[in-house]
């Protein structure tokens, strides 16, 4: 028995199509769901090495089809390691509350390519400087590479010097990133106005922005510069993910060391941030204070940390989610420091990485329209962390 690694996306049934299937035994995954609650829009993964193979078989002309309805489930194959070679599918399941659900792996001889849009998305943006950009159907990000640094060091204007994540506005489903900078390049700063997709007015500077990680030693937070490499890993209709490394980095003498592996799936509001660092015992990941006009929800025992606050004439929700015995303490912390006033999760290292997730919810994209069900979807989302589905083959 094993856990599916929890992750929020979606399920899209396509009716199976028989001919192609080789005449062999399938394998049977068993997803059993131990809450209360019915589940939806979570990913699960399956290594090739789980798979047997026949002689000939390829590992990406296999399909998921659910063994009661026999619809074809979207699927997305992975390499992980970046050999040219798919590692692992993904599929995202429906279970009922207390209850456990079967869907079979089907080999094929040829596959039909599945009518799919890659909502889950990113990329370098070498046009806007060195942005890197990610979005879902949900919720867009970015964060700035070392050319915007360099500008802010040789005192040339349109540069960016930070760390932190920022968050795009979207709302529409569809995905925006490179419309978007298509038109900022032509009419600069064009994505700054709402033209019924949303629009980027959500402001980082030094901030941590929606996630972005500091060190702390006594009062004081350090922090990181820009990312000075990237490397995409995947996109498609479950699931983007990247890593970006950056620079080793100073806290009051101690030497830290940042790599940050991110994804994020179909339906989820949520980034997954897994932190691979050498140098300290406890990482800090913040949400930016802006005006300090919000109010911060502080549930440490839960996991989960949350700033709902107002925003350009609407309002917005950002919030940090870690697995049991991750988060340690929190603090809201206040200084006169222009950027630097943020709502601290102080998260536990172990074993040289810390994994958390963290995003946003506005107001007008009608996800999640209010501090109550913001912070619920918070709650459910711990909840599930600490729950995972139980999936095993045979």
């Amino acid at each position: 028995m094993r856990s599916s690694i929890f992750y929020v996306s979606a399920l899209i049934g396509i009716t199976f199509l028989s001919c192609g299937e080789q005449k062999k035994e399938h394998t049977i995954i068993t997803i059993k769901n131990n809450l209360e609650i019915p589940r939806a829009f979570e990913t699960v993964e399956v290594s090739k090495k789980e798979i047997v193979l026949g002689e000939n078989q390829k590992f990406e002309n296999i399909i998921v089809r659910d063994m009661a309805t026999q619809e074809r489930l979207i699927t997305q194959f992975v390499d992980e390691n970046s050999d040219g070679v798919a590692d692992v599918v993904l599929f995202q399941p429906e279970v009922e509350p207390i209850s456990e659900k079967k869907y079979e792996i089907v080999v094929l001889d040829s596959v039909a390519a599945q009518d799919v849009t890659a909502y889950c998305y990113s990329r370098f943006v070498p046009e806007r400087t060195d942005d890197y950009a990610w979005e879902n159907n949900k919720v867009a990000f970015r964060t700035y590479g070392p050319v915007a640094q360099k500008m802010v060091e040789d005192s040339v204007s349109g540069g960016t010097l930070s760390s932190g994540i920022d968050a795009w506005l979207k709302k529409v489903e569809y995905p925006i990133i490179n419309k978007w900078y298509a038109k900022n390049d032509i009419n600069p700063g064009e994505y700054h106005i709402d033209s019924g997709e949303g629009l980027d007015n959500f402001h980082v500077g030094s901030s941590r922005g929606v996630g972005g990680v500091a060190v702390k030693k006594d009062t004081t937070y350090y922090i990181s510069k820009n990312f000075t490499e990237w490397e995409t890993i995947t996109t498609g209709p479950i699931r983007t993910s990247f890593v970006l490394n950056y620079a080793d980095w100073d806290a009051d003498g101690q030497k830290i060391t940042e790599e940050k592996h991110i994804s994020l799936d179909y339906g989820n509001n949520l980034s997954k941030f897994e932190i691979h660092t050498t140098g300290t015992t406890v990482l800090s990941v913040g949400l930016t204070l802006h005006k300090k006009e919000g109010v911060g929800t502080e549930k440490v025992d839960q996991g989960w940390v949350s700033y709902w606050e107002p925003h350009e004439g609407s309002e917005l929700g950002t919030g940090i989610v870690a697995a049991n015995g991750t988060m340690i303490a929190s603090e809201n912390y206040d200084t006169n420091m222009t950027d630097r006033s943020n709502l601290y999760a102080q998260l536990k290292v172990e074993n040289g990485k810390v994994v958390y997730y963290s995003g946003f919810a506005w107001k007008e994209s009608k996800q999640y329209p209010t501090k109550a069900s913001w912070e619920a979807y918070l709650e459910e989302f711990a909840l599930k962390i600490n729950n995972p589905l139980e999936v095993s083959l045979k």
